[in-house]
């Protein structure tokens, strides 16, 4: 990694369902053994975020997103451009809080306001379906993660 500093943040509840694919896709990650400074999960509220990140030259997050309408299984990227940052990337979507109280957009707009980003923040966020409280993933989820790994991986490997 030539001295880089890459985190991947898994942000979700393996007991809420659909909220537990960043579970699901860190568990694959570490199976296979990908190499980076920090690999863990996280409930996502902003300080805890913002500390995870905290020096990191990358950070990609996980998460789940409600979507009304939706599609259960679709992927989003946004990548977070610190010096381009005007407002909050995810205030316009319904879904920035997730199933949490304050969400990944909060931790977003709040670390910019305290020059706390990383240099480089990538969010992959797949859209759920049922965040009822139970464990497993929805089938269209399930078949997400294979390619929320992938995306990982390739932008890992693409610091390196």
């Amino acid at each position: 990694m030539g001295g880089e500093r890459v985190v991947v943040i898994g942000v979700g509840n393996e007991y809420r369902h659909d909220d537990g694919v960043a579970v699901a896709v860190l568990a694959e990650l570490a199976a296979g053994g990908l190499a980076v400074a920090r690999l863990t999960l996280c409930d996502g509220e902003p300080t805890r975020l913002m500390e995870l990140w905290d020096d990191a030259d990358l950070a990609v997050v996980v998460d789940a997103v409600h979507s009304h309408p939706g599609e259960p299984g679709r992927i989003h990227q946004v990548d977070v451009d610190a010096d381009h940052l005007l407002a909050d990337p995810l205030a316009g979507e319904e879904a920035a809080a997730g199933t949490h109280g304050l969400g990944l957009g909060h931790a977003v707009a709040l670390a910019a306001a305290l020059a706390k980003l990383p240099r480089e923040l990538l969010i992959i966020a797949v859209e759920g379906t049922d965040f009822s409280i139970g464990e497993g993933l929805s089938p269209a989820v399930a078949d997400a993660v294979p390619r929320v790994v992938a995306e990982v991986r390739r932008a890992v490997h693409a610091r390196r």
